[in-house]
């Protein structure tokens, strides 16, 4: 807004120098914040000041260092984008770095670096529009986000900062890919195994092969690569996608709006199946909820990742259809309704639909069930090409209306014998379960409205609690519940009648196990991992493909495989409406790449490479471990490296990363595809820790106010004007709302602006006293100046502004400022060790103000021990300082202060003496007094003596140190 930084100029922030500054040359002002900044980022990287140690290195040749406790602390990745940083982005890293420095400051070997995530959609996208190469706009936007870091003190170990498109760290992403490919689950042994060890039991014998009657020995080679991929972790497979042909790509569900359309360009999307990578993350659901229990991390994320796995008990039926040994088997957690199933209803993706559609309908179907076609085949396809349109929310959309069309065969329920017509429907998924349902109208609130609308039987097998009756036509809405018993459920060949539902579940289900058509299961809401991508900017797969289709890894000496150059970076896009179109990648256009003759150990032969690439997120699954060993190009990490920065350790059991930053956004997939990763390599032996980041902490967002005329369109927030508490733009009203900081929304203000106007110290002090760091807070650049101001009060109170030397003097403080100065360190360090910046700074202000009131030179010893209090939250002023109070080594290694505990209880408390509930006297006693003691006191003063008047005393209250409470006799 337009009187910003009205408050600034009058501090000697920005703009010409006043007449007090030009009397005061040594003055802290922007002008000497920037020099004094810029000076000692210059001298903390020619010394290497952040540089951790490795274990292999300098700490075996220094035991005093090795002696050191570590902490490993990190950041989520960034991507370097092209439109930079603005205030919000550095919130999580000034908070890092604060941390970092404070724990450097208690005696520990502090890791701390940052890398950049740098494939993805955004440079891509530019890549097309302006035919400037994705690497070239790329390193542009990391140069630029460098130089923004830098400016802001950042204390990386900046020889471990890297970035996803070296072929130097995508060599190891395409090593750990292979590793994957190269491995397989074993259930008995809850851990992956080299493919190998599967192979070898085929070939022994020990292990039958699936679905088949003949030996391994006896499989083509075609055939044992269709058998492993069954197995394999990193497989591929015929798997339903998200197409969008106007952008001529699959896209994640995260690209795709809730009305089933392209987030970028706004094109229809399709479910297509396309054959994909995928990742078998399922292989690993039981685990990844089971050690969430070993680390610290939020309860909202832990519930989320939970919820997203979505564990739950029940029991896989098969429901036979038509004479032959055709079965559609379900998922139910309530297997105990299964005398209530009326009708089946199937995704309409499903595999089966397709052989089970007769050419007719059959004699007697409902007209409302057929949806008006002629054909079972015409309304199933005409019902699928609708579905398609639809995303995965809107589908499981509670729509008042439900949709469907009868395929036109039916099923028998396997307990009452009871043939069940099968529908499909698009409220029912592929992505839960096994795409099927068997439907239970009577007590599931959509089967129920599904069922009212298809004129559909219901039968009430769990009796219901209110005074509705067991006939459920006359329901209005279904009945659920765990409580009740089963009624209507007793057959010729098993009967749950009067069981609670336990009991119905546990006979139903050993009934359906002794009689080969169903078993009790655990199921998972989790999916296995899409791994696949039609662009161009990601890494390549080190896969090629035989004259069979046969998919062959390559070895590691072939890695990196780099990603070659081509002439357009753009998929190919089709017409938006056509879903029957299929993708064309950027890679597969350079065939020179794509056909190549390789030696993979039988001689010369010709393949055709993958022309898929990996999706964004592979990069940062493992990067942590690179941080540790960053220059290693013979093994992902040295094994004595990784144990000693991530190995498990007393509280830590599953190891991983000391302290993780980053945005609450990330709760499910970053987090959870690192894990599955981390938990592969562990059980393959690469590494000792099984989780990556055992300490987690999401920070909250800097939001800025959004501007919007009448139009609603934003307007630059920095050209409004505010009158009587209204607000205008170019003299017309405009509205104002909180929300995100950005670019779009003309309201961003970038780091570089603050730090013209009052340094980078000022900037980071603000950032960490709005508030809570895991709060949200709104930026507002005109209280920037209240951090600014304290900076200067601190100069000022240490270095004379008209010599610039310190003014410190070699005397004994005072009681009264041994005592503010001790409570400030305690309260300071445990704010620190809790992330409690804001506290901390407050405190330090506190400590600065009684010192400045005082008056007169302040002593050494309390001016040093000040300044290393303020060094991990403005590091460049507090080095500054440290230099000018006459010492030659720098702040960033320097002990924290250590309170004594002496100065930091007060010297006397005051206790209240009541009589009758009104106060009579007040004593200046001891914080450690006892209650007998206090007592005493109290009962011997003479203004309690003189209001008891010789009153006896029945009862004394004593609450030492603060109240003492006499009743009478």
């Amino acid at each position: 807004m337009s009187e910003t930084n009205s408050s600034a100029t009058a501090e000697g922030a920005g703009g010409a120098p006043s007449a007090a500054e030009a009397a005061a040359p040594h003055r802290y002002t922007a002008a000497l914040a920037a020099e004094i900044e810029a000076r000692w980022q210059d001298v903390w990287d020619a010394d290497g000041t952040y540089e951790a140690p490795n274990p292999s290195g300098d700490l075996a040749g220094d035991p005093e260092l090795a002696a050191r406790p570590k902490k490993f602390i990190m950041d989520m990745f960034p991507y370097p984008s092209g439109a930079g940083l603005h205030v919000g982005h550095p919130l999580g890293y000034i908070a890092t770095d604060v941390f970092a420095r404070f724990q450097r400051m208690t005696g520990h070997n502090v890791l701390h670096s940052l890398g950049f995530d740098a494939f993805g959609l955004p440079a891509e996208q530019y890549a097309v529009q302006t035919g400037t190469h994705p690497r070239v706009s790329t390193e542009a936007n990391i140069a630029n986000m460098k130089a923004q870091l830098r400016r802001l003190g950042l204390g990386h170990d900046k020889r471990r900062s890297f970035a996803t498109i070296e072929p130097e760290y995508y060599k190891w992403t395409q090593w750990i890919f292979l590793q994957i490919f190269n491995s397989w689950y074993d259930d008995e042994l809850r851990k992956a195994r080299p493919i190998a060890d599967l192979v070898a039991q085929f070939e022994t014998g020990e292990r039958a092969v699936p679905d088949s009657t003949r030996a391994w020995s006896e499989l083509s080679a075609a055939e044992r690569a269709d058998v492993l991929s069954g197995f394999r972790l990193a497989y591929a497979s015929e798997a339903p996608v998200n197409w969008c042909p106007g952008l001529g790509t699959v896209l994640a569900n995260e690209e795709v709006t809730a009305d089933g359309r392209s987030e970028r360009g706004n094109f229809p999307v399709f479910k297509s199946k396309l054959r994909q990578w995928n990742m078998r993350i399922t292989a690993y659901a039981d685990r990844l909820l089971e050690d969430l229990d070993a680390l610290d991390w939020p309860e909202a994320i832990k519930l989320q990742q939970r919820n997203w796995i979505g564990r739950s008990e029940g029991a896989r039926v098969d429901f036979p259809v038509g004479s032959g040994d055709a079965a559609i088997t379900v998922f139910t957690t309530r297997q105990d309704t299964l005398f209530g199933a009326t009708y089946m209803v199937l995704a309409p993706e499903h595999e089966l639909v397709d052989s089970l559609v007769p050419a007719a309908w059959p004699e007697g179907t409902h007209e409302v069930w057929t949806g008006g076609h002629a054909t079972p085949a015409e309304a199933v396809a005409k019902y699928r090409a609708i579905a398609a349109a639809k995303s995965d929310v809107e589908r499981q959309a509670d729509a008042k209306e439900k949709t469907g069309v009868f395929t036109g065969v039916y099923a028998t329920n396997p307990v009452s014998g009871e043939p069940v017509p099968v529908f499909i429907a698009d409220y029912v998924l592929m992505g839960y379960g096994t795409g099927a349902i068997m439907a239970v109208p009577a007590h599931d609130t959509r089967d129920f409205a599904f069922a009212r609308a298809f004129e559909l039987p219901m039968r009430c097998v769990v009796e219901p609690s209110d005074d509705r009756g067991t006939d459920a036509s006359t329901w209005d809405d279904a009945f659920a519940s765990y409580e009740a018993k089963i009624v209507n459920s007793s057959g010729e060949k098993v009967s749950l009648d009067g069981l609670s539902v336990v009991e119905a579940k546990a006979r139903v289900t050993e009934w359906l196990e002794r009689e080969g058509i169903g078993r009790g299961t655990v199921n998972f809401r989790l999916r296995d991992w899409l791994f696949s991508r039609q662009r161009y900017w990601g890494e390549p797969f080190p896969i090629v493909y035989d004259e069979d289709g046969v998919a062959h890894p390559l070895p590691e000496s072939m890695l990196p495989l780099p990603l070659p150059e081509v002439d357009d970076y753009s998929p190919r896009t089709f017409d938006p409406d056509d879903a029957d179109t299929r993708p064309e990648t950027p890679l597969s256009r350079n065939e020179d790449w794509v056909n190549v003759t390789l030696d993979l150990g039988e001689g010369p032969k010709k393949y055709r490479r993958e022309t898929n690439t990996m999706p964004n997120w592979a990069g940062s699954c493992w990067y942590e471990l690179r941080y540790l060993d960053p220059h290693n190009d013979q093994q992902l990490v040295a094994p004595d490296i990784e144990r000693y920065w991530m190995g498990p350790r007393a509280g830590q059991p599953t190891g991983g990363a000391d302290l993780y930053v980053g945005g609450a956004e990330h709760a499910v997939l970053h987090l959870l595809y690192a894990r599955f990763w981390s938990k592969v390599l562990f059980d393959l032996g690469h590494i000792s820790s099984a989780e990556p980041f055992h300490k987690l902490f999401n920070q909250g967002m800097i939001q800025a106010y959004v501007y919007r005329d009448s139009r609603g369109f934003p307007v630059p927030a920095t050209e409004v004007e505010e009158r009587d508490g209204q607000y205008f733009f170019e003299g017309e009203p405009v509205k104002r709302e909180l929300g995100k900081m950005g670019k779009s929304l003309k309201n961003a203000v970038t780091p570089d602006e603050i730090c013209e106007e009052y340094g980078a110290d000022t900037l980071r002090l603000y950032e960490m006293a709005m508030g809570p760091l895991d709060v949200s807070r709104p930026w507002d650049t005109r209280a920037v100046v209240g951090q600014y101001r304290l900076l200067q009060r601190l100069w000022r109170l240490i270095v004379d502004e008209a010599t610039g030397e310190a003014t410190v003097v070699d005397a004994e403080p005072g009681e009264d400022a041994l005592r503010a100065l001790h409570k400030a360190i305690d309260g300071v360090r445990q704010d620190l060790e809790g992330m409690r910046f804001n506290t901390a700074i407050a405190k330090i202000t506190e400590l600065n103000n009684h010192l400045t009131k005082t008056g007169g030179a302040v002593p050494r010893s309390v001016a040093e021990r000040l300044v290393l209090l303020v060094a991990p939250l403005a590091p460049h002023i507090a080095e500054e300082l440290w230099r000018r109070l006459g010492h030659t080594d720098s702040v960033v290694h320097q002990d924290f202060p250590v309170a004594d505990p002496a100065y930091v209880v007060d010297e006397a408390v005051t206790c209240v003496v009541q009589i009758k509930g009104k106060v009579k006297a007040r004593l200046e006693v001891s914080p450690a007094i006892s209650d007998e003691e206090l007592e005493k006191v109290a009962l011997a003063d003479e203004r309690v003596v003189a209001a008891l008047d010789g009153a006896g005393i029945r009862k004394v209250i004593v609450r030492a140190p603060k109240l003492v409470n006499i009743v009478p006799a």
